[in-house]
């Protein structure tokens, strides 16, 4: 027996999503997309957790090594081939992430000469940001479950090649940003524009992964992203996180759980920042609520920005119990215990986002089905949030 309800649900769900996505099977072509991917990794990694049943560590790596070979590569319609970091082709297999991961869309990128049109980009293929972010936490996590360097070490060349392409001091000076979207290979933006969140990922993703680098053999020489930080925590000086988009909202809650485990260290002393977050948080859930989007049908909503809300959520209920466990952080307690507690009186909207996805009528909504793949897992993982929401 399961020990546990969600576990049987998220072990249902990621089943289905490997079949549809053609992960287990030797016949079916593929289809990979590296946000959604991000998410099954550690969905995967979790039902391991759970289980211990090694078919789903070896689903994870798996889908990490599709993930490489697929979008770290060429498209089929591209006349280049090959890496799309130039690199060898066993060079490349040593080093999959030092060119940047393609998004996964089905149209080829936009080329320089073509025309812009705001509503088609969506649908191109490029690299995103805050989705190569997600592929280094997911690395991340693979690496802290199997033990193996490889994977931290891959995660580490993935942000050392995207921040130098990504982020720019501007030629009239002022302070450093960074672009929204870039070309498969890194070489021009598609999208001039800076992500609202995107500079508070990278640095928080970046100290997660300097963090666990630091416990490996080599972390010492080989892993260093202290330039890349310092350059990130720049960008973000001065800014507003404040949303009151759920999936923006989940990010702010995401970020705070992991800028708590991260105080644990002796090298990330960040109360400012976690306190700043859940402000951020607080507002934009104050406006949230007050719009109240849940009461819509199945047709008006988008369940993986509202899955994303409640995977923050979900998150939060630990924040305490993380707190407590560092004496020099508990001193401060009081300045966030009162935040996190008015977060926490928001928690009931993760079981009514769950309970009303969960329903098979809105399952078959065209708003769930036009996007079944990132829902599923995003599903999955407000289900058993631990294997995304860990260190």
């Amino acid at each position: 027996m399961e020990r546990d309800p969600s576990t049987a649900l998220v072990r249902d769900i990621m089943s289905d999503f490997a079949d549809l996505t053609g992960l287990p099977s030797a016949g079916q072509a593929p289809r990979r997309y590296l946000w959604t991917d991000a998410f099954a990794v550690c969905n995967f990694l979790e039902l391991y957790r759970r289980t211990h049943d090694e078919i789903y560590k070896h689903l994870a790596l798996r889908l990490v090594d599709q993930v490489h070979a697929i979008l770290g590569r060429h498209r089929g319609d591209d006349p280049r081939t090959g890496w799309i970091s130039g690199l060898a082709e066993l060079e490349g297999k040593l080093h999959p992430t030092r060119g940047g991961l393609r998004i996964g869309k089905q149209m080829n990128e936009r080329r320089p000469a073509d025309r812009f049109d705001e509503r088609l980009e969506w649908e191109r293929d490029g690299q995103y940001y805050h989705y190569l972010t997600k592929w280094m936490h997911a690395l991340n996590c693979a690496s802290r479950v199997t033990g193996d360097t490889a994977y931290i070490r891959w995660a580490m060349e993935l942000a050392k090649a995207v921040h130098a392409r990504f982020t720019y001091a501007p030629a009239y000076g002022g302070q450093r940003r960074m672009y929204w979207k870039m070309s498969i290979d890194l070489s021009y933006p598609l999208v001039e524009s800076m992500g609202h969140h995107d500079p508070l990922d990278g640095f928080i993703t970046y100290s997660q992964l300097q963090a666990s680098a630091v416990n490996t053999a080599e972390g010492a020489t080989e892993f260093d992203l202290t330039t890349e930080i310092a350059e990130m925590a720049g960008i973000c000086e001065g800014k507003d996180w404040s949303t009151d988009d759920p999936l923006g909202l989940g990010e702010l809650l995401c970020g705070a759980c992991r800028v708590a485990q991260l105080m644990v260290s002796d090298t990330f002393n960040q109360v400012d920042l976690l306190e700043q977050l859940l402000g951020s948080s607080l507002a934009g859930l104050g406006s949230y609520a007050r719009r109240n989007p849940l009461k819509l049908p199945a047709d008006y909503r988008l369940a993986f920005r509202e899955l994303g809300l409640s995977i923050g959520l979900r998150g939060v209920a630990g924040l305490l119990e993380i707190i407590e466990k560092n004496p020099d952080l508990s001193k401060r307690k009081g300045q966030v215990h009162g935040p996190i507690e008015a977060v926490m009186r928001y928690s009931s909207l993760s079981e009514m986002i769950e309970t009303f996805w969960l329903e098979d009528a809105n399952r078959k909504a065209e708003s769930w089905t036009a996007h079944r793949e990132i829902n599923m897992v995003m599903l999955a993982t407000s289900l058993a949030p631990e294997g995304y929401l860990t260190l």
